[in-house]
Parts: structure tokens; C-alpha cells; sequence
């Protein structure tokens, strides 16, 4: 059974703590046979009692003492089994969670751009902190609780039956009962639970999509809508639950109702038999403690089976996100690159997304170390999907792309990567202090290298204006900064990082004019001794660049100098003379009448 699988898959996440779980096991079998005995000595004084009249005082005394010395025995080694359960269960479900939580945090990291492209964070958060919590909740409730009534039912049930196997049998048949009537009603509620959980990740994608866009809800007056799609994701998650709890409520009721029934009968039956001479006093008493112990333990575990079942999406969702593999998986062999000289080649490059048409088809471009490339073209023609693949957040489909000779499925990611820089056209900065933002970069940087590299950047000046300096805050996304300062902060952080290739997309077009002019000054700077590659749609800023790139529908159109393809009269040449023509009309436009 799927339910199955799923929880054993959940205790096998403790493997690194197997000889504690192992250890816990041994606890829990002897908590389950001190149980078992309280009962048997309970019993065994009735018995003592009602036969007290045909035996001699002394020996009455000394059976009496002996009996309750054990019976005190078995509550304290009972009392200490308890003690040692608790503590290292607790410890063990604290511990792993947080190792649970960390081995996510880092496995999503590492995921690809397009996993991250088509999984909302806010649904990646909610499933990680609920399964971890759900784990978290499973480990101690089983090891702390409901080990010991597993192992009761399944391995000193039995025993009883050596007792007197009538009442042992009317025992067993309760477990039997209520198991069937658990697996029922886990089979009829386990499908709507999932979808609840489904309800409640969109329910938690759609609150954060709302909230981290919550400018644009303002400004277009969605606050109503918003709301109300969120009571109507919240209408539906309720018409799926209550099925599902009132299916679990009459579990509740059924276990009751048993107990109840279960003490009558042996009361009942355990009479007959002793009429009969089949039973005594203290073994009818025994079984009715064994019956009390039995359903108090079964009515936790009802409760822990419901809870399991209301968590298993929770869970499901969180393997699900364990289980995605990255497109561009590592090969075991991988080479770690030390600092590159910055040569690359794209030799007959073609990329699709699966199950799509080709987006980039027979590119090949040369970039000796040091030298600059721009790549122009319309928007969706492959220009910035070939600087995703030379990052390796995608694998070509045909051809290689390499790194000093190398091909990049040679290398480990964490090598190349640390040898490419990017520049991105929205800086994207930590809600955290500039000078941890600039750390990003290099985490060992000293304040002289960071003073230097905000310097070069064109960004010491307002960095130091700010009443906390290098420790003040930029806000969410950068927030706190103006455009021009966050993408200085992006090029002081690149030039941090010293990257041997760096890749600047299209770094200055959100831009003013007199921005871009301090940000382009400290681009060159950011450029000089660099492989660089630049994005670009305002073709004024490639004018120095060492050979521009005309792409046009997944291939390289045009090559060439800004003088030779300006000669060609070709594509480019287009390009720059509907941009001359777009500027000339709106500044006609702008100009007062």
C-alpha cells in the first residue's frame, strides 16, 4: 500500500541515527512487556486475596510482599524505560528535522533555473516547513508513543492467550476489528485528503504571489479580488475536509464504543468461565487491565493514523521536491577547474526545451581570453538562452560548448560557475546589509578589497553617505536603493568575485541616461582583462565591443565589428537605423510645440 511505502520511507530518513531508532526499539519492547506484567501481578494479588482464607498468615505475608516488591520493580523499570524514551526520541526528531530541513534548503538550491521557473517559492517554502514539521511530529509520536502499542498488538497480544486463550482471543479479535476498520477508512478518505493538501499549497502559492507583488495589486485596485480568491480557495479546502474528519469521527466513536463493549464481554464471558471453573478471579481482572491498557493505547493510535493520513500529501509533496533531478546533472568524474584563462567556444551549438522546437540551432562562436562579444538581436531570437548554456543551467542537444578547451560537462558546476561573473539587468540583491550583498562575491574579501571594488564600481560615494555605511540594509530586492545604486552594487560585487568570463545582461537598459553613464564607466572597468560577453537592445553601448553577434531565429545572422556590419547593410545595420528613427520620434514628440 502506497500509505505504507510513504512511512517507511519516513522512518528510513533516520538512517544516520539507526542504532538510536534501534536502541529505541529495545526501549519500547521492554516498556510494552512491563505493561504486560502490571496487569499479570494485578491479577495475581486478586487471586492472592481471595484464597487469603486457606492460607496460613505467614505464608500469606511473604507471597504478598513478593508479589508487590515485583509489581513496584516492574513500575519503576517502567517509570526509567519511559524516561529514556522520551528524552531520545525528542532528541532524535529535533535533530533530524533540522538536518531534514537543511538537506531541502540545499537539494532546491541546486535544482535548475527551470525547475525554480515552474515551482512558485512561496509553494516551496510551505512544503518544506510543513514536511519537515510533519516528520518532525511522526518521529516522536512513533517512537514516544505508538511503538509501544505496535508492539504490544503484534507481539505480546499473543502472549496472553497463555493465560487463558478465551479472553486472549476476545482481545485479538478487537485489534483484528480495528484494523480492518483503520485500512477502510484510510482507503475511502486518503484521495479527497490529497486533494486538500493540494488546495492548501495553492492556497499558500497564490498568498505569496499576492504579497511579493502587492505594488501591483495596490496600483490596479486587486485587493478585493485577491481576497476573494483566497475565501474561495479557502470554501473549497473546507467541502473537501469535513468528509474526511466526519469519516474519522465515527473511527473516534467505533473505538469508544468498543472499549466499552470489550470490558462488558470479558466481564461477561470472564463470569461463564469462572462458573465454569476456566478462569479465576485475577485472570478476569488481568484481562480487564489488559483491555483498559489496550484501548487507551488504541484510541492514541486511531488518532496517530488520522493525523498520518492528514499529513501524507504533506509528505508526498515534500519527497516530490527531494526527488526532482537537475537537468544538468554532475558526472562522477567531473574535473574542478581552477581559475580559467577565460577561452570559450560554442561549436555548432543547438538547444530545445524538452518536448520543444529548437531555440538556438548551429551556433558557434569564438571568444579568445580577454576579448569582448556582444550579442544583439530581437527579443526571443537565443541570445540569452546561449549565455544560460555557457552557465550550464542547460545542457545543449547538439554540439559542446568549452571552457579552455574543456567541454563544460567535464567540469564540476561549482568551478565553472565560480569562473563566470553576471551582471543581470535587475540587480538581485539579498534583504540583507551591502556588505554582506558584496560578500556574495567573495566571502574572504577584506574591507580594503571591498572598499576597492565599490570604488572601481562607482560606488563608494553613496555607499558612504549612508548614516550605517557598508552595514546599512537594502531592503527586500534592494528596495532601499535606487536602480543606478543597486546595479553599481551588482558590478562591486562582480568585481569582488574576479571572474575570468563575465556575462553582462543587458546591465545598463533600465537605466537613465545619467545612470548609465557612471554605471557604464564602471562597467569597463568591471570588463578590462575579462572575457566578456554583453547583452544588449540599445546598440550605442557595442560600439566596443571586439566582435558583435547578430542572432536571429536560434542563429548567428551576422558577425563582424560595429564599422563592418554597419558596411554589410544587412540585419544589423537595420536594427541600428529603426533605433535611430525610434529615438529621433520620441524626441519629436518630446519637444514642446
Amino acid at each position: 500500500m502506497q500509505f505504507i511505502r510513504l512511512y517507511v520511507r519516513v522512518l528510513g530518513l533516520l538512517a544516520p541515527d539507526r542504532f538510536v531508532a534501534i536502541g529505541l526499539g529495545f526501549a519500547a519492547l521492554a516498556l510494552a512487556g512491563l505493561s504486560f506484567l502490571e496487569p499479570v501481578l494485578f491479577g495475581r494479588v486478586v487471586d492472592l486475596l481471595a484464597r487469603s482464607d486457606r492460607l496460613p498468615a505467614e505464608a500469606l505475608w511473604a507471597e504478598a510482599f513478593a508479589l508487590l516488591a515485583l509489581w513496584g520493580a516492574v513500575g519503576a523499570s517502567s517509570i526509567g524505560a519511559g524516561v529514556a524514551v522520551a528524552l531520545l526520541s525528542d532528541r532524535m526528531a529535533h535533530r533530524n528535522r533540522l538536518v531534514v530541513m537543511g538537506r531541502y534548503f540545499e537539494h532546491v538550491l541546486s535544482l535548475p533555473l527551470s525547475f525554480h521557473g515552474d515551482t512558485q517559492s512561496g509553494r516551496l517554502m510551505k512544503v518544506m516547513l510543513m514536511g519537515s514539521d510533519t516528520l518532525f511530529g511522526v518521529w516522536l509520536a512513533f517512537f514516544r508513543d505508538h511503538l509501544v502499542t505496535f508492539i504490544g498488538a503484534l507481539v505480546l497480544l499473543p502472549l496472553t492467550m497463555f493465560l487463558n486463550w478465551r479472553l486472549g482471543l476476545l482481545l485479538v479479535a478487537l485489534v483484528v476489528l480495528f484494523a480492518i476498520v483503520s485500512a477502510y477508512v484510510i482507503r475511502k478518505t486518503q484521495a479527497a485528503q490529497g486533494e486538500v493538501e493540494q488546495l492548501h499549497t495553492r492556497l499558500a502559492g497564490n498568498a505569496q504571489d499576492a504579497l511579493s507583488n502587492v505594488i501591483v495589486v495596490q496600483s490596479f485596485s486587486r485587493l478585493q479580488s485577491e481576497a476573494r480568491l483566497f475565501r474561495e480557495i479557502v470554501g473549497q479546502v473546507l467541502d473537501r475536509q469535513f468528509p474526511v474528519l466526519n469519516w474519522w469521527a465515527v473511527v473516534a466513536v467505533l473505538t469508544r464504543a468498543a472499549a466499552t463493549l470489550t470490558v462488558i464481554s470479558i466481564f461477561l464471558l470472564g463470569t461463564v468461565l469462572h462458573l465454569r471453573g476456566q478462569a479465576s478471579v485475577g485472570e478476569i481482572v488481568a484481562f480487564m487491565g489488559f483491555a483498559t491498557l489496550l484501548i487507551a493505547r488504541l484510541e492514541g493510535a486511531v488518532a496517530f493514523v488520522s493525523h498520518m493520513l492528514f499529513q501524507a500529501p504533506a509528505l508526498q509533496q515534500f519527497f516530490e521536491v527531494m526527488d526532482a533531478r537537475s537537468s544538468v546533472p554532475e558526472k562522477p568524474d567531473a574535473v574542478a577547474l581552477g581559475r580559467a584563462a577565460g577561452a570559450v567556444r560554442f561549436e555548432e551549438v543547438a538547444f530545445a526545451y524538452p518536448g520543444g522546437p529548437r531555440i538556438l540551432d548551429g551556433v558557434a562562436i569564438e571568444a579568445p581570453a580577454g576579448r569582448t562579444i556582444a550579442l544583439v538581436g530581437q527579443t526571443g531570437a537565443g541570445k540569452s538562452t546561449a549565455m544560460a548554456l555557457l552557465q550550464r543551467l542547460w545542457d545543449p542537444v547538439g554540439g559542446r560548448i568549452t571552457l579552455d578547451g574543456q567541454d563544460l560537462r567535464d567540469l564540476t558546476l561549482d568551478s565553472l560557475r565560480r569562473n563566470i561573473g553576471v551582471v543581470f539587468q535587475e540587480s538581485l540583491l539579498f534583504n540583507r546589509s551591502i556588505r554582506d550583498n558584496l560578500l556574495v562575491g567573495r566571502p574572504d574579501a577584506t574591507a580594503e578589497d571591498i572598499e576597492r571594488a565599490c570604488r572601481m564600481a562607482e560606488a563608494l560615494e553613496f555607499i558612504q553617505r549612508k548614516p550605517q555605511g557598508f552595514e546599512t540594509m537594502v531592503g527586500e530586492r534592494g528596495s532601499a536603493l535606487s536602480g543606478g545604486q543597486r546595479q553599481r552594487l551588482a558590478i562591486a560585487r562582480a568585481l569582488l568575485k574576479d571572474p575570468p568570463v563575465l556575462i553582462l545582461d543587458e546591465a545598463t537598459s533600465a537605466l537613465d541616461a545619467a545612470t548609465e553613464a557612471r554605471v557604464q564607466k564602471a562597467l569597463k572597468a568591471l570588463m578590462a582583462g575579462r572575457t566578456t560577453f554583453v547583452i544588449a537592445h540599445r546598440l550605442s553601448t557595442v560600439r566596443d565591443a571586439d566582435e558583435i553577434l547578430v542572432f536571429e531565429h536560434g542563429r548567428v545572422a551576422e558577425r563582424g565589428s560595429f564599422e563592418e556590419l554597419l558596411r554589410q547593410d544587412g540585419l544589423f545595420a537595420e536594427l541600428v537605423r529603426t533605433q535611430l528613427t525610434g529615438a529621433q520620434t520620441a524626441e519629436g514628440e518630446a519637444a514642446p510645440a
